[in-house]
């Protein structure tokens, strides 16, 4: 079944389509809670949290295209909302392998960077770069103009490739 159609059903009640439309994000959401969260365990209570969440709100959701971009949404509020309650900043760790693409000295050379960018920088980058979202869909989840979106990823980019030069990396320019 298409992803859409999932959406379709679940917002009129189908349980059994939110629990495989839920099963497709599953991974994508983890991802995000781990990013912010650098703990395997919130990243599992979050993954949890927002399940539940959104099957409690699934009928709000207006636009069933976008049902990936609105449970993202949800992770990336409860994220904010847990590290605002535990008033600490995100502590460096480094992520289980099984969800690296390549694990070694140059994902922790970027791990590193990234810390390096304030959260709305790293959030952009992340959407973009491991959720592999479109620059239209991370501008809905962020309320931002595109434009806006693009020049923050560009700075953030570049600010990225200055702090990698100077750990001794190399650029491809």
């Amino acid at each position: 079944m298409e992803e859409r159609e999932l959406a379709e059903r679940s917002i009129r009640g189908d349980a059994e389509a939110f629990v495989s439309l839920m099963e497709l994000y599953k991974a994508s959401l983890y991802r995000t809670a781990y990013a912010f969260l650098k703990s395997e365990h919130s990243a599992v209570e979050a993954v949890q949290e927002v399940t539940a969440r959104a099957f409690r709100n699934i009928r709000r959701l207006k636009e069933p295209a976008y049902a990936k971009t609105w449970v993202t949404r949800i992770m990336i509020n409860y994220c904010q909302d847990e590290l605002k309650k535990s008033r600490r900043e995100p502590v460096s760790g480094r992520v289980p392998e099984d969800i690296t693409r390549q694990p070694g000295d140059d994902f922790l050379i970027l791990e590193e960077a990234l810390l390096t960018l304030p959260d709305p920088s790293r959030r952009l980058i992340h959407l973009k770069y491991f959720e592999e979202m479109k620059i239209k869909e991370i501008a809905e989840i962020e309320k931002l103009p595109e434009g806006t979106v693009k020049s923050r990823l560009h700075k953030s980019l570049r600010t990225l490739r200055d702090f990698i030069n100077g750990k001794g990396g190399h650029s491809d320019d």
